[in-house]
């Protein structure tokens, strides 16, 4: 990885790419500290007790798997990322709507957001969930990690472009040495959460943490962990920081299909108070039994990923062709049921940098033809591979009836996740993907958002094999001067023209964005926000 692209997701392996993603399959068996909890079958669904009035454990169905990486440096894990931000915490946490940077493990926020030196003193009596108090080392520690070169974590594309070093002042003191003024990194220090040296320094304890080993100081510690059904909590007693525990005890069922997860929210005997990923097709019923659902509109988008190097992608104007020949509006109408946007930028519009990038795919079959000509296309057939998201293949039926019109030959190819990356990762042959990406689940900044999908190193560009085109290279200087630009509009600026250039040559590209739904009983719950990322965040919920 060079010394000046450090944003990028490091090329991983395969496996170590489908741990980040919770797409691999089963986790393996937990480490000794663990093992007390036996995964055992299933159906048991161990709620750690259940209990009565205040007493009682909270249910909770997640719609995605949770024998991914549990590892906060590595993880983008949907599940493993909501039950993170319950079990640990950075320096600093942000809040999960607005996102604003609050103390956590820190006393406070940095005055000037615009110095290069952060000191941070850590809060008095802090201690992780065995006991032992939180010093310095342990977030020299995380830090070291994140920044070692010869370490490849996914952390390390959201810090080693900007910080320089994290140093030890004394035992309850560290500084944040920067590389330049970089505000936004504050925000990011959520992403950095802090785990005990003691713990994971230990041989093997990192594959632990991958397989599920969470000890952290946040108000939640982690009881049990049972990849495939479900993940139990339980309120720590030794928590004294801003955002205590409201429930003594949570039980987390990961519930992938759609029909089982809406059923365990509904009816008079519902097992569950809260699940996320609802679909849209059964929102209107669950309100109509007295549930709330409310949606997160950010940047979950469908896109489309070409095979650069696979004729006739390789072509800009095919790529082109193909994305005016889409009807978006069908798609939103249809398939989201009204809960999405036909994209107009790699950004949702509500993001604080988005600006209508010059380049928008508007429903244009007849520009989708010529260029098709112009390109010199003739009896183009396609095989589009497919996650089997339940919404992805719900719109997928969009993008072949209308590549099918323009003359465009199409087969749909819906496969697990795990199926489709082991493809790209064994650099297999392939067309198109359509898949899923959320990267607000990391933050808010475009700066961040379109280093994690762009840049030389980039996972997703080895993937699209567009690393070596003479644009992308011209990209991937922009987007690193851009990066330290002290000028906020400036910036901002700069990154809306090279979001321009991502958007005309259409190599990974959002089709639509869409919203995220979540449901909960209001008789049972007050404070529920629903987010705009997978997975749901209950540090400021409580019993009604």
């Amino acid at each position: 990885m060079r010394d000046d692209v450090t944003h990028d997701v490091p090329a991983l392996h395969r496996r170590s790419f489908l741990k980040y993603t919770g797409a691999l399959g089963a986790a393996a068996a937990l480490s000794s500290s663990l093992a007390g909890c036996s995964s055992g079958p299933e159906s048991t669904n161990d709620t750690g007790g259940g209990g009565s009035g205040r007493n009682r454990t909270l249910t909770a169905v997640i719609g995605y798997g949770n024998d991914g990486s549990w590892d906060p440096t590595q993880t983008a894990s949907a599940f493993a990322m909501a039950g993170n931000n319950h079990i640990y915490e950075g320096l600093l946490d942000t809040d999960p709507i607005s996102r604003e940077p609050y103390a956590a493990l820190a006393t406070r926020v940095p005055a000037d957001l615009r110095a290069t030196t952060w000191r941070f003193t850590l809060r008095a009596g802090a201690r992780f969930h065995d006991g032992k108090p939180v010093t310095a080392d342990d977030v020299v520690f995380v830090f070291d990690r994140i920044l070692d070169p010869k370490t490849q974590t996914l952390a390390k594309g959201f810090f080693a472009s900007w910080l320089k070093e994290v140093r030890k002042v004394d035992a309850q003191t560290v500084e944040l040495v920067l590389k330049f003024p970089f505000p936004e990194g504050v925000s990011r220090l959520t992403l950095a959460k802090i785990m005990p040296k003691h713990v994971f320094s230990l041989p093997g304890a990192w594959d632990d943490a991958v397989k599920g080993k969470a000890v952290g100081s946040g108000p939640y510690r982690q009881t049990a962990h049972h990849p495939k059904s479900n993940t139990t909590f339980e309120a720590f007693a030794g928590y004294n920081g801003p955002r205590p525990p409201a429930f003594k005890k949570m039980n987390w069922l990961t519930i992938v299909d759609a029909a089982p997860r809406v059923a365990k929210i509904s009816g008079a005997s519902a097992g569950a108070q809260i699940a996320d990923n609802i679909p849209y097709a059964n929102i209107s019923r669950l309100e109509s039994g007295g549930l709330s659902v409310a949606g997160g509109a950010g940047m979950n988008n469908l896109f489309l990923m070409f095979n650069t190097q696979h004729k006739p992608f390789d072509d800009v104007r095919v790529r082109q062709a193909l994305r005016y020949a889409i009807d978006t509006g069908k798609m939103v109408e249809v398939a989201l049921k009204g809960h999405g946007k036909p994209s107009s930028s790699f950004l949702n519009e509500g993001n604080p940098s988005y600006r209508r990038a010059k380049t928008v795919y508007d429903y244009d079959p007849d520009k989708a033809k010529a260029l098709l000509k112009a390109a010199g296309v003739k009896n183009l057939k396609i095989e589009i591979l497919s996650v089997n998201v339940s919404w992805i293949v719900d719109c997928l039926p969009t993008i072949k009836s209308s590549w099918d019109a323009i003359g465009v030959e199409t087969t749909l190819s819906p496969q697990e996740t795990t199926a489709v990356f082991t493809k790209m990762d064994q650099k297999q042959d392939y067309q198109v993907v359509a898949a899923a990406s959320n990267p607000n689940q990391f933050g808010l900044d475009a700066d961040l958002i379109m280093h994690y999908n762009y840049g030389p190193q980039n996972l997703w560009m080895g993937y699209a094999r567009w690393a070596g085109n003479s644009v992308a290279k011209q990209l991937f200087k922009d987007m690193d001067r851009a990066t330290p630009e002290p000028d906020p509009e400036k910036k901002k600026a700069m990154i809306q023209d090279y979001i321009d250039i991502v958007a005309e040559q259409a190599v990974l590209y959002p089709v639509v964005h869409n919203e995220l739904m979540t449901a909960w009983d209001p008789k049972k719950l007050t404070g529920i926000r629903a987010q705009p990322y997978p997975g749901i965040n209950l540090l400021q919920a409580k019993w009604v």
